[in-house]
């Protein structure tokens, strides 16, 4: 996680609403399911509310090409 003026950046494995694909970020949340004891993958949607519960007024989903990993980008309202 990265802050800069009240913004955060989050490098995440976000897997689609459906929770199957795509399938190498499906594959990660697996493995913590898994591996650890409380370990998941979480959507776009839960993480853009454990922002909003926070105080950020918005958040962003981007793609990162060639990549299992996704960016979230969320903002606190200025």
């Amino acid at each position: 996680m990265f802050v800069h003026n009240g913004s955060v950046v989050t490098l995440e494995f976000a897997p689609n609403p459906d929770r199957i694909t795509p399938g190498a970020t499906a594959g990660f949340g697996l493995t913590m399911l898994g591996t650890t004891k409380n370990g998941d993958a979480y959507t776009f949607a839960e993480f853009e509310e454990a922002f909003a519960d926070s105080g950020f007024s918005k958040s962003e989903f981007f793609r990162i090409p060639n990549s299992a990993q996704q960016v979230i980008v969320s903002h606190k309202a200025r």
